[in-house]
């Protein structure tokens, strides 16, 4: 049976011209150790990664007035 309403983290508003969103997504993955995919422009793990989702796109050259966490 499969459950439903578990948190995800989804991250939106990345351009795939600039960014390889496929990549970053195996990257986020990897370092937070969970599932997830990468589609139609955004990226969506599986539990409540916002705090260091947003440390790793601070250092892969984001600024940190742009990224919003809700």
């Amino acid at each position: 049976m499969r459950r439903f309403r578990k948190p995800t983290t989804i991250i939106e508003g990345l351009n795939p011209k600039r960014t390889d969103i496929e990549k970053m997504a195996r990257q986020l993955k990897s370092k937070l150790a969970c599932g997830g995919t990468a589609k139609d422009g955004y990226v969506m793990l599986q539990g409540d990664h916002r705090d260091s989702v947003k440390e790793h796109l601070v250092s892969a050259g984001f600024i940190e007035s742009s990224i919003e966490l809700q």
